[in-house]
């Protein structure tokens, strides 16, 4: 079941992928069609040309950001909502009110019984009448749900009836004029402003989709859907403002593709409604999953909404089916490619982290060694970087059993993304001891939610020491407590770090939380400097010279250099394994991490304190 709905919401989101390469190209090449209906004269590679210089343009400015042109946004889409509107009461007052009628569903029920089949297929096309509806819910994460439905209730759905009204109106006594309908549409005199808050909302437009493309990618990345890319945030005010450099390439690429590949704008139009009303499909599924396990709706609730939202939208998608040999297949091609990519990411990065999670070396072996680890403990710190948030990595193990020596201090980092919106700051750390304490060695768990900036430069090494340090500082002063204080301190600071997460962020899958980074009962978030003076009131007698010593040790260790040792766990199939399982594998998997980030890139680690150390293991 769980592989089922992986599927489900990978497939969704490579549609909303495809949905970002067609969303510019039929919105630009709609609004720059309109030069054609003043002009018969220009060639449709002119048109085409046109569309194509304005998409290079619009991909080409992606990595300013919009923060500085946002504010243009709602204004451009106010006032182009408002003009189709005006337009389509006008053109119901010239030609006829008597369209209205059409809002009667006898009307479909006639046109249905008559046309037969070609009726049926028509709605494929009808479906083009709501698309771009969609991109309202894009980014819910940025505006409230009472903005989008306000927006969407009061002025989008009543401009939109106008304008599709207004047009029927003129068809009825202009039938030859089907194919440009809306500008031919438009009065004489103001048919150029118009055009340019046409061609200006077909930007915005893209802009969108361009922008929720790389919010979603981030997203399956945070998940461990999606191969270690670069993300730029380009805002300091608007955390959800962010580019991703290879990916705007790959979507102008498509895009052009898509604009001056296909013969006639119908097809594109067809590409665009298979995408959407899959898009549509797959969010309903999963919406019935959210209402009984989440929100733990009445069942006749879900069955109402089940039974409505799929008779309509298998309606469409019957009559989508039959345009995939006219354009449709663009999506799903499309869609394809990305869901093999990211389905064989996710399925290697999962039987990398059970490898490592299975092979975890025991804290037995640890103390066997005694505090010198077997080795010589050279002055210094070593960051050693592990998915595990519990646990000594069996990286570790190979690392210390091939080298005659280890760092006087070892601290494990775990840097985790977990599927909640956001974590707090004062949360994000979480530091532990591993054996005793003459032995020096940490753990530091750093949990970013998905939507979090992980600033890549020296300020996370610098939060790092500092929450250590902190973390050395508490712990001297709870040898002061007695037992029952200092279990009933650790027990409230994880309780209210894992229950803040929880709560804060209602929006989180948190059915689907790494168990590892959930079974936080022995980890101490030590960032509320709050706790560390009700401490030292409560307790009254704090070992201040063993906090010293321990402290100041741990700077001078910090001062004889500091040593990034990052495991590379190489994954192959086994000689038996399946051929298309070798494919995946040995081939698939193997070149995307080989194109991918690498972690020195990601956690900026200079190259001259760098350590790799590499190990195989088959799957």
């Amino acid at each position: 079941m769980k592989n089922i709905i992986l599927m489900l919401a990978l497939v969704g989101t490579c549609m909303v992928i495809g949905d970002g390469i067609l969303t510019p190209a039929i919105s630009v090449l709609s609004a720059v069609g309109g030069i054609k209906v003043n002009h018969a004269d220009l060639s449709n590679g002119v048109v085409v040309l046109v569309a194509v210089v304005i998409l290079v343009g619009l991909f080409s400015v992606q990595h300013y950001g919009t923060d500085r042109v946002g504010w243009l946004f709602a204004p451009i889409v106010l006032l182009w909502f408002l003009l189709i509107g005006g337009i389509g009461i006008f053109n119901i007052c010239k030609y006829g009110s008597s369209v209205l009628k059409a809002f009667s569903p006898l009307y479909i029920y006639r046109y249905l019984q008559r046309e037969g089949k070609d009726g049926w297929l028509s709605l494929g096309g009808i479906l083009l009448s709501i698309t771009g509806t969609e991109a309202l819910f894009a980014d819910l994460a940025h505006f409230p749900v009472s903005s989008v439905q306000i927006a969407f209730t009061l002025l989008v759905f009543p401009c939109l009836l106008l304008a599709y009204s207004g047009q029927a109106a003129y068809l009825m006594h202009n039938l030859d004029h089907s194919k440009d309908a809306f500008y031919r549409s438009i009065p004489d005199k103001i048919y150029w402003p118009v055009f340019v808050v046409a061609t200006l909302a077909a930007i915005v437009a893209s802009q969108a989709t361009i922008s929720a493309t790389f919010s979603i990618i981030k997203q399956a990345n945070a998940h461990g859907c999606f191969p270690r890319i670069k993300v730029v945030h380009t805002s300091k005010k608007f955390l959800g403002q962010i580019y991703i450099p290879d990916i705007n390439w790959i979507l102008m690429i498509l895009c052009i593709a898509v604009t001056a590949g296909f013969k006639n704008q119908s097809q594109i139009g067809n590409a665009y409604g298979t995408a959407v009303v899959l898009v549509m499909l797959v969010t309903t599924l999963l919406m019935i999953l959210i209402m009984i396990l989440v929100w733990r709706c009445h069942w006749i609730l879900v069955v109402v909404f089940t039974g409505l939202s799929l008779i309509v939208e298998c309606t469409y998608f019957s009559a989508v089916l039959f345009k995939v040999d006219q354009g449709g297949w663009a999506p799903l091609a499309i869609a394809g490619a990305f869901l093999l990519i990211m389905y064989v990411w996710h399925y290697g990065s999962v039987k990398r982290y059970e490898f490592e999670m299975h092979s975890k070396v025991s804290m037995a072996w640890i103390l066997g060694l005694g505090p010198s680890l077997g080795l010589v403990r050279v002055p210094g710190i070593g960051l050693v970087y592990t998915e595990l948030a519990s646990g000594v990595p069996h990286i570790f193990s190979h690392f210390i059993t091939n080298l005659p020596a280890i760092h006087s201090v070892v601290v494990f980092v775990c840097v985790k993304y977990l599927p909640v919106y956001t974590v707090p700051e004062d949360e994000r750390f979480l530091v532990k001891r591993i054996g005793p304490k003459n032995f020096h060695m940490f753990r530091c768990v750093a949990r970013y939610g998905y939507k979090d900036l992980h600033k890549k430069d020296e300020d996370f090494e610098k939060k790092l020491f500092h929450n250590l340090f902190v973390f050395v500082k508490l712990e001297s002063m709870m040898e002061g407590c007695s037992d029952s204080d200092d279990y009933s301190l650790y027990d409230e600071q994880t309780e209210r770090s894992t229950q803040g997460l929880l709560n804060n962020n209602t929006n989180t899958a948190a059915l689907n939380m790494d168990p590892t980074v959930s079974s936080v009962d022995s980890i101490v978030s030590v960032s509320s400097p709050l706790h560390i003076n009700a401490t030292i009131q409560s307790s009254g007698h704090v070992s201040s010279h063993t906090e010293v010593d321990e402290v100041e040790f741990l700077n001078n260790c910090r001062d004889a250099g500091v040593v990034h040792i990052l495991g590379n766990t190489v994954v192959r199939a086994r000689r038996d394994s399946r051929f298309h399982k070798k494919i995946a594998v040995d081939y698939i998997y193997a070149f995307l991490r080989k194109i991918c980030r690498e972690n020195s890139v990601i956690f900026n680690v200079p190259h001259e304190s760098l350590l790799n150390v590499g190990q195989v293991f088959y799957v």
